[in-house]
C-alpha cells in the first residue's frame, strides 16, 4: 500500500510538473465542472461504505436509535450521489441507476439485521438477492459505458464491495475486530476507486481526459487520505467514548491512515519533513483519541488538556505546511482551517456521547466534507511547491534522471 502510494503520487507530481512548472498561474483557473464532480463522485461512493457498514452494525448490536440516524445519512449520500450522477450523465442514467441503487441498501441492511436475529435463511436470501443486485447494476454500467466498462470487471468491482460490507459485519458479529476494521477501511478505499474507474468509464472523452490530468489526480488522492483520516477518527472515537472492545482495532486503523499520509509527505517533500510532521500529525491523532476517551471518563482536566494542545498543534501544522510549500500558503489560514478541522470532530465526539446521533452524524458529514475542501487547497499547493523544483522543461529532459522511476 505504502509502496503504491508513493508511485501514484510520483507519477502525479512529475507529470504535473512540466505543466505547472511552466505555468504555475494556471493553478488558479476556474476548475472543469467534470473533474470536480468526478472527485465529488469518489467521495460519496466511499462515504456509502462507511455508512452502510455502520448503519449494519448499529443493527447487528441492536441500538435502534444509532440505527436510526444511520439510516437517515445514508438516505442523504443516496439522494446526494443520484443528484450527482444527474449532473455528471444525464436524467436517464439515474432513473434506471437510483432503484438498483436504493435496492443493494435494503438488501445489506436486511443482512446485517439477519445476522442479529442469527436467521441463516434470512441471511442467505439476503446474500441471494445481492448477488442478483449485483449482476444487474453491472450489465447496468457496462451498457452505460458503451464497452469502456465490461460487465465482467463492473460485476467484480461490485461483488468486491458487497463482500467487504458483509465481511465486516460478519466479524463484528463474532468480536473479530481486526478483520472487522480491516474490512471497514479497504471498503472505503475501494469505493473511492471505483467511483473514479465509472467516471472514467462513462464520462465523454474530453471529460475523461481533463479528469486524466495530474493535478486532479493529486486532489483526489490526497482528498481520499484526509476524508479517509476523517472517518477514521470518528471511528476510534466513537470506540473511546463508549469504551467498546473494537477500540484496538480501530486505534490500529487510524494508524495505518497516518503511516499513509506521511508516506504522501515523504513522496512529496522527502524524508526529513515527513518525519516532521508525522510528528505533528500524529500528536493531533492522540489528542482527539485523548479527548474522547477523557469524554468517557468524565475527566474535565482531560478534556481542558485535549483541547490546548489542539490549538498548540494547529499552530504548529500551520507553520509547518507553510514553511514547506515555500509560504504558497499562509501560516496563519492553515491553522484556521485545522482549528475548523478540529472543532467538528471534537463536537462529533460530543454529540456522540451525548447520545445525539443525528447530530453526530451531521457534524461527520460537514466533517468530511471539510477534509476534501482541505486536501484540494493544499494539493494546489504541495503540486506547485514540488513542480517548482522540477527542471525546466521536465518531460523533455527526462525529469531530471527520474524519468521510468514512476511512470
Amino acid at each position: 500500500m505504502r509502496r503504491a502510494l508513493a508511485l501514484l503520487m510520483l507519477f502525479c507530481l512529475l507529470t504535473f510538473g512540466s505543466a505547472a512548472g511552466a505555468a504555475p498561474a494556471s493553478l488558479a483557473a476556474p476548475a472543469p465542472a467534470a473533474p470536480e464532480l468526478a472527485v465529488r463522485l469518489q467521495a460519496l461512493l466511499a462515504e456509502h461504505a462507511v455508512l452502510a457498514a455502520d448503519l449494519m452494525r448499529s443493527r447487528i448490536r441492536g441500538d435502534a436509535d444509532f440505527a436510526q440516524a444511520a439510516d437517515a445519512a445514508l438516505g442523504h449520500n443516496t439522494d446526494a450521489m443520484a443528484t450527482l450522477m444527474r449532473q455528471l450523465f444525464g436524467a436517464g442514467m439515474v432513473r434506471d441507476f437510483a432503484p438498483l441503487w436504493s435496492e443493494h441498501v435494503v438488501e445489506l441492511v436486511a443482512y446485517a439485521s439477519a445476522i442479529a436475529a442469527q436467521d441463516e435463511t434470512a441471511k442467505a436470501h439476503a446474500k441471494a438477492e445481492l448477488s442478483e443486485y449485483e449482476e444487474e447494476l453491472s450489465r447496468f454500467f457496462a451498457g452505460a459505458s458503451h464497452g469502456r466498462l465490461s460487465t465482467a470487471a463492473a460485476h467484480h468491482a461490485l461483488d468486491m464491495h458487497v463482500r467487504h460490507l458483509t465481511g465486516q459485519a460478519d466479524a463484528y458479529a463474532a468480536h473479530d475486530y481486526a478483520t472487522a476494521d480491516r474490512d471497514y477501511r479497504e471498503g472505503y478505499q475501494h469505493m473511492y476507486e471505483l467511483g473514479g474507474t465509472l467516471a472514467d468509464a462513462l464520462l465523454p472523452a474530453r471529460d475523461r481526459a481533463a479528469l486524466r490530468e495530474p493535478i486532479w489526480r493529486l486532489r483526489s488522492r490526497l482528498g481520499e487520505l484526509l476524508a479517509e483520516h476523517v472517518v477514521l477518527v470518528e471511528d476510534v472515537t466513537r470506540a473511546a467514548v463508549t469504551n467498546t472492545p473494537d477500540f484496538d482495532a480501530a486505534a490500529a486503523m487510524i494508524n495505518a491512515n497516518t503511516r499513509d499520509v506521511t508516506a504522501a509527505m515523504d513522496t512529496l517533500f522527502g524524508a526529513g519533513v515527513a518525519r516532521r510532521f508525522q510528528d505533528v500529525w500524529g500528536f493531533h491523532v492522540e489528542q482527539l483519541v485523548g479527548y474522547s476517551a477523557a469524554l468517557a471518563g468524565a475527566d474535565t482536566a482531560g478534556l481542558t488538556g485535549a483541547k490546548t494542545n489542539l490549538h498548540g498543534y494547529e499552530d504548529r501544522m500551520g507553520a509547518l505546511l507553510s514553511e514547506v510549500t515555500g509560504k504558497r500558503m499562509n501560516a496563519a489560514a492553515l491553522a484556521g482551517a485545522f482549528r475548523g478541522h478540529d472543532d467538528l470532530l471534537l463536537r462529533h465526539a460530543d454529540a456522540y456521547a451525548a447520545r445525539d446521533y443525528t447530530a453526530a452524524h451531521d457534524l461527520a458529514e460537514k466533517a468530511y466534507q471539510h477534509g476534501f475542501d482541505m486536501a484540494r487547497e493544499l494539493a494546489d499547493a504541495f503540486g506547485a511547491t514540488v513542480a517548482a523544483r522540477l527542471p525546466v522543461g521536465g518531460a523533455q529532459t527526462g525529469y531530471g534522471g527520474l524519468a521510468g522511476t514512476g511512470r
